[in-house]
């Protein structure tokens, strides 16, 4: 999360009609593509035009050139054994720990260091970016816009969620509409696509089904650290790769079609585990730090303790607060900006202004935050044809700064859920010099296994406090009561010096 974006001027994406139509046979697919509102000159203007944003809202592009360049390398030479081998690609590595990979029209293909965390070997992330080049050049994106085009369809993110235009516009996520509701059969399509891309390439085409269900487990795993083991939520990957439960198996036939045996092709781990080697895991401090319900940032000094049954996600300029189970629906947003000039009520009235909620904030009052100055009021609204309680609780963090949670709840689970958003509310606190200083990143080391050694012999390492043998099979894509071999090379993860 950083400081001082509430108040930017939003960019909006204005896509005009095209009207004339666009039939062509897809020398990926084989079949004839119908577009008439996106012209394969139109994906790479809105490619281009949306990459800056997809940079601002995933961290911008991850700092290590080295692992900028091998992304690269191994994307264009995926794209080399593609239909579209002369077509231009960019590739980029975000700085973010969520785990996904996407792509935008025009050839902008994404992978996080989240997932390059994740996959075990240079033949499992080929067919990740392998995949994405699938997307593009069986031009899914396109034909999304057609289908939205003609329906009147395409709200953002959280759109969806609110049903609200102003809230959705003033949480801009600009390229989302692209990255959300790909069918099953794209899928399926974009797995046997990346498939082709990687054999062709002298990847091992095995690897993607051993993919699939790596993030598959860690996933569970998540679900299992947010106490929601069981539940049906998609993770980020899947979000935008809806999963299913014959994807790996379909993905597996697909590799056998390729008629090259199992086990034939060196997979590349070694060079690949010698990237990785170093590399950030998990939140950055200098943009805040996610501890289970607990977010604190060192640079901005200040944190808070979401409610249980919330998940935290940190953005570039938001934390998201999203409640599952029986908190399902209520979404708390928190951000901040510089109040110069402004005493903190002035301050909540123009953050009121920005989300561009229509309704008038009532029951207005200044309270006290752990000695800061606070304001706070709400209203009731229509949102997605269902009554929300809307309240705003902004606190004067300093002189020059302030802070705010956006709380969104349905009426019908307020007078259950309003205890814990307020504790929320009042767990905001600064915190101490000495404390930032303790706030310390995770990165990943390769460790090797020595004779003797066991999956807990080695997950003890692991620099977390809990889970510590589920996290290392997870990361690495072991099995439960697998036998470590002398010479393996492992996934640690340890805290940064």
């Amino acid at each position: 999360m950083k400081f001082g974006n509430l108040f930017k001027k939003r960019l909006i994406f204005i896509f005009p009609l095209i009207l004339s139509a666009c039939t062509t046979v897809n020398p990926a697919t084989g079949s004839r593509d119908f577009t008439p509102f996106m012209s394969p000159a139109k994906e790479r203007s809105l490619g281009r035009e949306a990459h800056p944003g997809i940079l601002e809202q995933n961290g911008g592009v991850y700092s290590d050139a080295r692992v900028n360049q091998y992304v690269n390398d191994l994307g264009q030479r995926l794209v080399a054994s593609s239909e579209l081998s002369d077509y231009p690609f960019t590739f980029t590595v975000l700085d973010t720990p969520l785990v996904n990979a996407f792509a935008l029209p025009g050839g902008y293909v994404y992978v996080t260091r989240g997932i390059m965390s994740m996959v075990g070997s240079e033949s499992a992330l080929a067919s990740v970016i392998g995949h994405e080049i699938g997307h593009v050049t069986a031009r899914h994106s396109a034909k999304r816009y057609n289908n939205q085009m003609f329906t009147g369809l395409g709200a953002a993110l959280f759109g969806a969620v609110t049903g609200s235009n102003g809230i959705t516009n003033s949480i801009n996520q600009g390229a989302q509409l692209y990255l959300m509701g790909y069918s099953r059969n794209q899928e399926y399509q974009s797995d046997e696509l990346g498939i082709r891309y990687s054999s062709r390439a002298g990847y091992d085409p095995y690897a993607s089904a051993d993919m699939l269900r790596s993030l598959d487990a860690e996933h569970k795993l998540q679900l299992v650290l947010a106490e929601r083991a069981g539940e049906g939520e998609k993770s980020d990957f899947f979000s935008t790769h809806p999963n299913t439960q014959d994807r790996v198996s379909r993905a597996f036939n697909a590799a056998t079609k390729t008629q090259i045996a199992q086990s034939s092709r060196d997979r590349r781990q070694g060079l690949y585990f010698n990237i990785l080697d170093g590399m950030m895991w998990g939140d950055d401090p200098k943009q805040g730090v996610i501890n289970g319900r607990d977010f604190i940032h060192p640079t901005m000094k200040l944190k808070f303790t979401a409610p249980e049954k919330y998940t935290l996600q940190n953005t570039s300029d938001t934390v998201l607060a999203r409640g599952t189970g029986e908190a399902e629906g209520s979404i708390v947003l928190f951000a901040g900006a510089s109040k110069k000039d402004m005493t903190i009520k002035q301050y909540g009235e123009k953050v009121w202004q920005a989300y561009k909620i229509e309704n008038t904030m009532e029951d207005i009052q200044d309270i006290q935050i752990n000695n800061m100055n606070a304001t706070t009021g709400s209203t009731t609204m229509v949102i997605n044809k269902q009554n929300y309680i809307v309240r705003l609780v902004a606190i004067e963090h300093s002189g020059e700064s302030a802070y705010h949670f956006l709380m969104l709840t349905p009426q019908s689970k307020f007078q259950a859920l309003s205890e814990g958003l307020q504790r929320m509310s009042y767990s905001f606190n600064k915190i101490s010099q000495a404390e930032a200083n303790n706030i310390k990143g995770r990165k990943i080391r390769i460790a090797t296994a020595q004779p003797g050694d066991t999956v807990e012999s080695i997950a003890k390492y692991m620099a977390f406090d809990d889970y510590k043998v589920e996290r290392f099979i997870a990361l690495n894509g072991l099995s439960q009561g697998q036998t470590l071999s002398a010479g393996q090379r492992l996934k640690l993860i340890v805290m940064e010096d």
